[in-house]
């Protein structure tokens, strides 16, 4: 894991950003802080305008960076004219980013959304593996993961790097939660090896819904990461429909790892 980006603008801007250092400290990364702006082509003089509002960007995340420790990590800008999502399909692109960490919203959403409309359209639009860290929570190495689906299909073992990489550097205990849902098949029971040898447990309920067996067996695993994998009929099938999440529909307090999906 070489490269975190942290998008500057949907979160609590210190809370989230020291938390990506003290992971990135943690993994030998170095921190991307990006922010967008939109200067459209009727604006004037367009040019102008733009490297006007890309240098006041530039100066905001140099102040956001100055708030933190930076404890010897490389902390580096990248602004973009334009979306959101498609600023992070682009540096992506160019830089390869190995995980976005952010906050579950920011700090105008309303208090009963788990996921805000940014975040949320981040995590739908992008097949770039996400790490969702509520408001207030200090890194600390991740000593025991639950990693719950309703299939184990899946097509590549490369989804899992991130799961691997926390694995290898804080020697985390992947235990996994195969939840049977309504509909089913039996290919869905079938779970692939490569999750397989990573896991220590492997527990099989069956409930309404994914995030409903997460409840019924979270207190026995007591983990202090959730894992889950980014699918249209999968932990976030309504994000889908919409691009927030109410926590009556989900809610944890501890860090969320997306994996990403490429197809679905």
């Amino acid at each position: 894991m070489k490269n975190i980006l942290v998008p500057i603008g949907t979160s609590n801007t210190g809370e989230t950003l020291q938390y990506a250092v003290d992971f990135a400290a943690a993994v030998s990364a170095q921190v991307f802080v990006m922010d967008v702006f939109n200067v459209s082509a009727g604006a004037g003089n367009l040019a102008n305008i733009s490297e006007k509002v890309a240098q006041s960007s530039k100066e905001r995340l140099r102040e956001a960076m100055g708030k933190v420790d930076a404890k010897q990590v490389a902390i580096k800008i990248a602004t973009y004219n334009g979306d959101i999502v498609d600023g992070l399909k682009e540096i992506d692109a160019e830089l390869g980013i190995d995980l976005i960490i952010l906050a579950p919203r920011s700090n105008d959403i309303k208090e009963e959304q788990y996921l805000g409309n940014t975040t949320g359209r981040i995590i739908k639009k992008t097949n770039i593996p996400a790490l969702i860290v509520p408001r207030g929570t200090v890194f600390e190495p991740f000593n025991t993961a639950l990693t719950a689906f309703k299939s184990g299909i899946l097509k590549k073992k490369r989804i899992l790097e991130p799961l691997l990489s926390f694995q290898k550097r804080f020697d985390t205990s992947v235990n996994l939660l195969l939840v049977k849902t309504p509909g089913y098949v039996a290919d869905d029971l079938k779970v692939n090896p490569s999750l397989m040898d990573i896991s220590e447990q492997l527990t099989i309920t069956e409930n309404a819904t994914t995030y409903q067996g997460v409840l019924e067996h979270f207190q026995s695993h007591q983990p202090d990461l959730l894992c889950v994998f980014r699918r249209k009929r999968g932990f976030f099938k309504k994000l889908w429909e919409k691009n927030t999440i109410l926590k009556s529909e989900f809610f944890v307090k501890i860090p969320v790892l997306i994996l990403r999906i490429k197809k679905d």
